[in-house]
């Protein structure tokens, strides 16, 4: 991967100055390289990895939604993947080796409402063969980022 680019998903607030230095190059550099993978397609977004666990009015429940389906004779899994990529309950989806072929990230306003998403919405779908429901109850890392924080004592604990 590009070194710009890692530097930005460590840190996309980063200044084009800093990472210029970083990188040993201008800032114009930054800012031309910046512009031409947004246009590419390859920066489709930025955005912060927030700690929900610890905001007092976030009531938002988070599942893990696995999905068996079958793939259709032109288009394989890419037509129903599309398809459900497009309901706003859905913030990540991927297509997995193993036992269920779409891994997708859900929210709701409670249990109720992802629980309805997934009976009312997700398993009527036409090639919807089956589907496995976790529910996420803490999150200790999120997109490399530790939620907890970090215990730097490195002394050995001592023993009576």
């Amino acid at each position: 991967m590009e070194a710009l680019l890692t530097l930005l998903k460590q840190n996309a607030r980063e200044s084009d100055d800093t990472l210029a230095k970083m990188l040993n190059t201008t800032a114009d550099d930054v800012h031309a390289r910046i512009a031409a993978l947004e246009a590419s397609g390859v920066i489709r977004a930025y955005q912060a990895v927030v700690n929900t666990d610890i905001i007092a009015d976030h009531n938002d429940v988070c599942a893990v939604i696995e999905l068996r389906i079958r793939p259709e004779r032109e288009g394989g899994f890419d037509r129903i993947a599309q398809r459900i990529g497009r309901f706003p309950q859905v913030v990540s989806m991927f297509l997995m080796s193993g036992g269920y072929d779409l891994l997708l990230f859900v929210t709701g306003r409670n249990l109720q409402e992802v629980a309805g998403f997934v009976s009312g919405t997700l398993a009527p779908i036409d090639g919807v063969l089956a589907t496995a429901t976790h529910f996420m109850l803490k999150t200790y890392k999120d997109h490399g980022v530790l939620m907890t924080g970090e215990d730097n004592d490195q002394r050995l604990t001592i023993c009576p």
